[in-house]
């Protein structure tokens, strides 16, 4: 967590921060036993994989090299396709988390959002997920083909925001993006759930 400061502006990450992203939701439903499954998310839709998609790679391109590795699983790979079942992969808004996005905009922050994510499949959260229309700004990484936590993409939503790191606080749950954010001058808070951010904002000064 970085030093308290004079913040005007939050910018939030979006997966698990917001809403809820795991793609075990899908792929539940497709393979079922559970030992497969976790062979399935370690070796075949790799994390990795997924990353090339949220820097911009066509999941149409992703998929085709991973049936091409891994045939055995033609049927279910390309499942994960924006045009497919992709949206599954989503489930509910974090509890509370459009409660703090909302308070925070009524308190007079600007809300900004930096988000690690498929410029094909951001539109169709955004459609299901009115919190997103709170945010003055979103920059999403598969928009610009950078991704967190690459230094660019933090200085591409200060640039686009008209704002400096030392004036906002960045909320990912993920710590090697907020230490990333920290290094720029961000104050942060790594995310684990609403209620302890809450308490962190406070403690930054940040009234919610």
């Amino acid at each position: 967590m970085g030093a308290t400061t004079d913040i005007t502006t939050v910018v939030f990450d979006f997966g698990n921060v917001l809403i809820t992203w795991d793609m075990r939701l899908l792929f539940e439903d497709l393979i079922d036993d559970p030992a497969d499954l976790d062979r399935f998310l370690s070796e075949v839709w790799t994390t990795e994989r997924n990353e090339q998609c949220d820097r911009g790679r066509p999941y149409d391109e992703v998929i085709a090299e991973i049936v091409v590795e891994h045939p055995q699983f033609a049927d279910v790979i390309p499942e994960y396709s924006p045009e497919r079942r992709w949206l599954e992969s989503i489930g509910p808004p974090i509890p509370g988390a459009g409660q703090l996005v909302a308070d925070l905009e009524g308190a007079g922050y600007r809300l900004a959002g930096l988000s690690n994510f498929s410029a094909e499949t951001f539109p169709l959260v955004r459609d299901a997920h009115a919190v997103f229309d709170r945010f003055e700004d979103i920059v999403i990484s598969g928009e610009h083909g950078l991704t967190k936590p690459d230094q660019a993409i933090f200085e591409l939503v200060c640039t686009r925001g008209g704002f400096e790191p030392a004036e906002a606080v960045f909320i990912d749950d993920s710590a090697t993006n907020t230490a990333a954010a920290e290094q720029l001058g961000f104050s942060t808070v790594t995310f684990t759930d609403t209620p302890s951010t809450r308490h962190q904002l406070r403690d930054l000064g940040v009234v919610n």
